[in-house]
């Protein structure tokens, strides 16, 4: 059986389990001639257990329009977001801090992106989330 052609390869990130035909997925999709209702309902099935977090998610559109798709880890701001307790960060980051997480935070949210996270151990992850942080303005206390 030969491969498929891949057409095109589409990143979005979207509320888990509230996905609709609606922007951005349907203005992605839609270009590719892909079954945007399909899609819908394939995504929110399979991260209904993750509502209240932002899944970012790599779509595959192959040449006969079919689609196969990827779910990442939620983005590193929005996990340090979540565990300092803030709506957004910091307005001027290193002039202004906007709260603050403690190591074990730090490990906790490195431990979850670690997958998709270029780095070779868990101390080179834990630096790039503290990094984050930092630029949001947030400090890393321990």
């Amino acid at each position: 059986m030969a491969k498929k052609q891949v057409a095109a390869i589409v990143k979005i990130q979207i509320p888990a389990g509230q996905a609709s035909p609606a922007p951005p997925v349907g203005t992605a999709l839609g270009p590719h001639g892909v079954a945007i209702m399909d899609f819908c309902k394939d995504y929110n099935a399979k991260t209904e257990d993750k509502r209240g977090q932002i899944v970012p998610v790599e779509i595959t559109v192959y040449e006969d329009r079919s689609f196969s798709f990827v779910l990442k880890t939620p983005p590193t701001p929005f996990l340090i977001r979540q565990a300092a307790g803030l709506d957004k960060a910091a307005n001027e980051p290193g002039r202004e801090v906007a709260g603050s997480i403690t190591d074990a935070q730090v490990a906790e949210i490195a431990e979850i992106k670690m997958p998709d996270l270029n780095a070779i151990d868990m101390e080179g992850a834990k630096l790039q989330v503290a990094g984050t942080a930092r630029s949001m303005g947030i400090t890393v206390e321990g």
